[in-house]
């Protein structure tokens, strides 16, 4: 007997024990490791005044340092009516100013799919985020109609709906209607995004008064962390339509008398309101880094927290300030020398922004005298309330991005509270470069006047690889779409003049964006070409309504019920040398496929059937010349090539609803629909090539352009003689011993028939085939045969198989000798409705045979060209994606390859959807206040931020 030493026991227990330790301590390292981890932003999209339509346009107004406050616009209230220079008088406000939106009564609500009874009830803000989110997601590189069931977070800040006024708060209840709830509820101004795209991730609304939007940033980060989202949209909107809320603030004194917020500034006199709209598509950056998306910026930490009992109310709390800093610097894991600039809150009042500053200078520079860089966006476009955290992240994002500061503006005398010699703070007044040396790194403030502070921490993303220089591609195509024909031609200018402004982009990103970042409309148009100048130039000739483009096909379709599309396969005749080579450099599951087929064939051809595609094959001992024309090689390369182009556009998205070939070809189509393994199907067409090659060539063939039974009468009795082909109703291909088909065609001719003889080894579909069909009736019944899994058409009746009809040993035989009905099989499928016919073959000939016979019937694609290959399949592909076929753009231009890049967004169709008319009677003209009534507080503005 054996026994444990002792203690043995007792030690595997504390081994265990240690374990359990270290185990714990892993997750715990990774819970803390997620809970700092940095969110990657992705995608921007705003709309803000001074007509900062995009992230672009934005960054140019603030590169400029534009002052984007206007007048209050007429069309909004009867401003004369609520104006007043004296502060005390009641119903009226001292300012006439304030940073609007053009056109904030438009919107696309048939882009949506909103009826015009339901988008008049809806508060603007909301038709503001749905056209803005679908705007960031574009530029994301997301398709906004591809995020269906994910788990995409939504966090909108938002503060109140003026336009509720209108529909809920006005004296004339009959605007009240069945979409007046959903239309202003700040719930909805959320969850309406969720809807829209089908989104199953959080939902949050969030109202923290100024800074709602910025905590909308924090919450998404925070979920994102947590796990609860993949995807996340953070948002903040504001709208001004209506005078109660001017009203309000003016009777606060947080309103500046003039056009101008001067933060920082000795004239600050508090701010003036603006409006706007700002959303950032955020993600986790493992994921965004793993996806190869497009980096703006980078989250690298968070905070919010809240002043608790003040002075007032509203007044600030700079201790608060300083912890919720410092909370946001431990979240980013940073110390407060590694951030060099401070987007801050900014409101321009007497006593908020000193305040401000010196909470500032405590968190961040309290023993460090590195200038602190501070600047605010508020002095571009006022104060926009509910959205103004957003555009504050998202200038720091473009700051970053760009690696430079923009000016503060209207700052000409540093504020006199405020000790700038004792504090390392510096306003930024001028466009520059970010300072040599220092860390790509912004805090953005954002404080409510509810009490609620947020602070938010954002780096430059990690630089991209370096890329190597892109191999040259014949074309590229370029798809585009929209819901109606109009936007289509304005999106094909837009598009052109991005290329123009981008002439060295490269085209591959472009597709690849456009392709893969954008949903996939009725109205569409594919471009194709090989320099951003080819494209232009045919994108603008669409725009001003030329009708046919080199390069371009444009149609409108069914998107989601495409017409069904056919694979057909070319018969003999098509051969070429040298087809496929250029194609195994643009098309790689071909590439694969022929080398493939050329492994299978080896052992039954003695010979690579590449190389002799190729022209370089020799093979002095083979039974036969080897040379492509020779029919025992012509058929074999003709199977390999189209089955190999076949399975590069199933790879890309193609797949045939049903399938036809030319004689040779309908191998090919009985292959791909299942019929036949590529192996056994091989192993049949090596066999009939070289049975056939054996045959005495003393055959001939010629076309003869008469219907099939005035050519079948000028045969009828002859034995040496007969149809091999129908190609259409007035295109038969006569085949037979050169004296027979000589004497024929004379005969035709001399009825005023025009015949062209064929260049061909034998007379295939002849008589002269019958000594080669025992044979092959041998091989042919060793060889596995399967019920077709497509629909496919026989060349022998010209009619579908049926589901028990399988194409087996007696029939391949048949094939041989009997007639191609191939014009017959088109009139099958485009009776069915079958609507698109693809060509997977070297040459056109069986395109032109449709577009010749059936031009309405169906539309017809010619896969390739002799010696074009790879501008024929680029054409071609785009011919498909324009008639409505679903192609896989991320195959095509797969992400790592290629990467997404910023390109136009969709243009929107906007019309005015607005509830007309005063909702309530405008205010009395008497200036005096009532009698007995108090008065304002005066200084509330120095404790408002």
């Amino acid at each position: 007997m054996t026994s444990d030493p002792p203690g043995l026991e007792s030690l595997s227990l504390v081994k265990q024990a240690l374990l359990a330790v270290e185990q714990m301590k892993a997750r715990l390292a990774a819970a803390e490791g997620r809970q700092r981890e940095p969110i990657a932003v992705v995608g921007l999209g705003c709309r803000f005044p001074g007509q900062a339509g995009s992230p672009g346009a934005f960054w140019r107004l603030l590169a400029a340092g534009v002052n984007a406050v206007t007048p209050i616009p007429p069309d909004r209230w009867p401003v004369e009516a609520y104006y007043d220079p004296n502060p005390e008088t009641p119903g009226k406000a001292y300012t006439r100013y304030g940073a609007f939106l053009e056109d904030i009564d438009k919107f696309d609500a048939q882009f949506f799919n909103l009826a015009p009874v339901e988008a008049n009830s809806m508060d603007p803000q909301q038709r503001l985020l749905l056209e803005v989110s679908w705007e960031a997601l574009e530029q994301a590189g997301l398709a906004g109609d591809g995020l269906r069931g994910s788990r995409t977070g939504v966090f909108v800040g938002v503060c109140g709906s003026d336009y509720m006024l209108y529909t809920l708060g006005g004296a004339d209840a009959r605007r009240v209607d069945a979409f007046s709830g959903t239309g202003s509820a700040g719930s909805i101004t959320a969850g309406r995004l969720s809807y829209f795209y089908d989104l199953h991730g959080p939902n949050f609304p969030i109202d923290t008064a100024c800074s709602s939007s910025l905590l909308a940033v924090h919450q998404a980060v925070q979920s994102l962390r947590q796990q609860e989202c993949d995807l996340a949209l953070a948002a903040g909107v504001s709208a001004m339509l209506s005078p109660e809320l001017y009203v309000y603030f003016a009777k606060t004194h947080a309103l500046s008398a003039g056009p101008e917020v001067r933060a920082f500034d000795a004239r600050a006199d508090g701010y003036v309101r603006g409006e706007g709209c700002g959303v950032m598509v955020l993600k986790r950056l493992s994921d965004a880094l793993a996806a190869g998306d497009r980096l703006i910026a980078v989250v690298r930490g968070s905070a919010v927290n809240h002043d608790g009992r003040t002075s007032g109310l509203t007044a600030p709390n700079g201790p608060a300030q300083q912890s919720v800093i410092r909370a946001a610097l431990a979240n980013a894991g940073l110390s407060p020398a590694e951030v060099t600039y401070i987007e801050t809150h900014g409101t321009g009042t007497p006593l908020g922004d000193p305040i401000e500053a010196q909470a500032l200078a405590a968190a961040y520079r309290a023993n460090d005298s590195t200038p602190l860089y501070l600047g605010g966006v508020k002095t571009n476009l006022g104060h926009l309330e509910g959205a103004a955290g957003i555009a504050g992240a998202i200038k720091a994002a473009l700051m970053l991005e760009h690696r430079e500061l923009v000016p503060h503006v209207n700052f000409e005398l540093p504020s006199p509270h405020i000790a700038w010699s004792d504090l390392p703070l510096e306003v930024v007044t001028t466009h520059r470069p970010w300072p040599a040396g220092r860390p790509l790194r912004v805090g953005v403030s954002s404080f409510g006047f509810s009490g609620t502070n947020v602070h938010v921490i954002l780096e430059a993303a990690p630089p991209a690889p370096e890329r190597p220089a892109e191999a040259e591609t014949a074309a590229y195509v370029l798809p585009l779409s929209a819901r109606t024909a109009a936007a289509l031609r304005q999106a094909a200018g837009r598009y052109a003049a991005h290329l123009r402004a981008h002439p060295t982009e490269r085209l591959g990103d472009v597709a690849h964006t456009a392709g893969t970042g954008r949903a996939h409309f009725a109205h569409r148009l594919a471009v194709t070409g090989s320099s951003a100048a080819e494209w232009a130039d045919r994108l603008v000739a669409f725009e001003q309504g030329e009708a046919k483009i080199a390069g371009l096909t444009a149609q409108q379709v069914r998107p989601h019920k495409p017409a069904r599309l056919v694979f057909q396969f070319t018969g003999q005749g098509a051969q070429h040398v040298g087809m496929g080579r250029a194609l195994e450099s643009v098309a790689p599951r071909f590439r694969e496929a022929l080398a493939e087929c050329d492994a299978l064939l080896r052992p039954h051809l003695g010979v690579s059937i590449r190389a002799v595609m190729f022209g370089d094959a020799a093979a002095p001992t083979a039974p036969f010349p080897v040379a492509l024309g020779e029919t025992w090689l012509t058929q074999p390369a003709l199977f390999a090539y189209e089955y190999a182009l076949a399975r590069q556009w199933q790879a890309w998205g193609l797949e045939p609803a049903a399938v036809i070939g030319h004689s040779i070809g309908e191998y090919v189509a009985a292959c791909v629909a299942g019929a036949l393994t590529l192996a056994d199907a091989l192993r049949l067409v090596a066999a009939r090539g070289q049975l056939m090659q054996a045959l005495p060539p003393e055959g001939a063939m010629v076309a003869a352009f008469a219907p099939e039974a005035q050519v079948a009468a000028v045969l009828a009795g002859r034995g040496d003689i007969d149809i091999a082909a129908v190609n259409g109703p007035d295109n038969v291909v006569i085949s037979g011993t050169r004296t027979a088909v000589r004497a024929a065609a004379e005969a035709l001719e001399a009825q005023g028939v025009l015949t062209q003889a064929l260049r061909v080894s034998h007379a295939f579909h002849s008589p002269l085939m019958e000594p080669m069909l025992a044979e092959f009736r041998r091989v042919a019944g060793g060889v596995r045969y399967a019920a077709p899994q497509l629909p496919l058409v026989s060349n022998v009746t010209g009619r579908l198989f049926g589901r028990d009809d399988l194409p087996e040993a007696d029939y391949w035989t048949s094939h041989v000798r009997g007639t191609v009905r191939y014009y017959a099989g088109l009139q099958t499928l485009t009776v069915a409705g079958y609507g698109v016919f693809l060509e997977v073959g070297p040459s056109t000939v069986l395109t032109d045979l449709g577009r010749r016979y059936l031009p309405e019937a169906a539309a017809w694609v010619a896969g390739c060209r002799p010696n074009q290959e790879p501008g024929a399949l680029a054409e071609a592909l785009g011919a498909l994606y324009a008639h409505g076929q679903p192609v896989n753009w991320a195959a095509v231009y797969p992400r790592g390859r290629y990467h997404p890049v910023p390109l136009p967004t969709y243009p929107f169709e906007r019309k005015r959807f607005w509830l007309d008319g005063p909702a309530r009677p405008l205010p009395a003209a008497d200036s005096r206040r009532p009698e007995g009534e108090p008065p304002v507080i005066n200084d509330f503005v120095d404790v408002l931020v």
